[in-house]
């Protein structure tokens, strides 16, 4: 039926399928987390420096 080399390349294959969604799973919620908490944080400091530069003038 099936031999063992079979059955270890399909647990290999597993293995780096898991290993796949887990790091897709990380990589799409934590960095679009911080992508989009350091663009708010650069959009704030914009807004706070057009502000200082206002009140300056």
């Amino acid at each position: 039926m099936f031999e063992f080399s079979q059955y270890l390349g399909f647990l290999l294959f597993l293995t780096i399928l898991t290993i796949g969604f887990w790091l897709m799973f990380f990589l799409v919620g934590f960095v679009s987390y911080w992508v989009t908490g350091a663009s708010w944080e650069m959009i704030k400091e914009k807004r706070a420096r057009k502000r200082q530069e206002e009140q300056s003038i």
